[in-house]
């Protein structure tokens, strides 16, 4: 880390447990991702709770490169809150999972949605109940009336804009649209 770890308590007496386990959590999280600049830990009670007992509340401030990752998780009412162990491990749990979704994305492993593929209708047989789609990168694709959907078959025509879902299998036709989806 670029700049030490900071452990704050508020309405929690210090605790060199505490501090301790914190510390132990936190180079677990440098293992696991090496390029956090700093991490602050704030160790609270729950101030909501109307009831006897001592519920913990820990929150995370992990900064990494271009972004803070902040882990606020507060279950009221649950009694397991009252036991420190639990609070913490449940907090850092949630800052690995995020640690690791952010790595993840840093390292472009995240899917990427992709748009559809679009073209216009270049021929169509009514009477048989297919057609051909030309892709907007010059494949054609052949299609049936019912990967059209909502009953849009019957709205087609020639020149026809539409986004497609292409077949993993062929048909017998060649490439296939699985979807059809009239745009417009």
């Amino acid at each position: 880390m670029d700049k030490p770890l900071e452990i704050r308590f508020h309405d929690v007496p210090r605790s060199d447990f505490i501090e301790a386990r914190i510390r132990e959590k936190v180079a677990e999280l440098e293992k696991l991702y090496d390029h956090i600049h700093r991490v602050r830990v704030v160790v609270d009670k729950d101030s909501n709770r109307h009831h006897k007992g001592n519920a913990y509340r820990i929150r995370l401030f992990i900064h990494v490169p271009g972004r803070e990752i902040v882990v606020s998780h507060n279950q009221r009412g649950d009694p397991a809150r009252e036991d420190f162990r639990f609070v913490l491990r449940e907090a850092f749990e949630a800052a690995e999972r995020e640690l690791k979704r952010y790595k993840e994305k840093q390292r472009g492993e995240v899917k990427a949605h992709v748009e559809p593929p679009q073209g216009r209708v270049v021929k169509l047989f009514r009477d048989q109940g297919y057609g051909f789609i030309e892709l907007d990168d010059g494949q054609e694709l052949y299609f049936h009336r019912n990967a059209v959907v909502n009953n849009g078959f019957g709205r087609l025509a020639i020149g026809s804009r539409v986004r497609v879902h292409v077949a993993e299998k062929e048909s017998p036709e060649g490439p296939q649209a699985s979807t059809v989806h009239v745009i417009d």
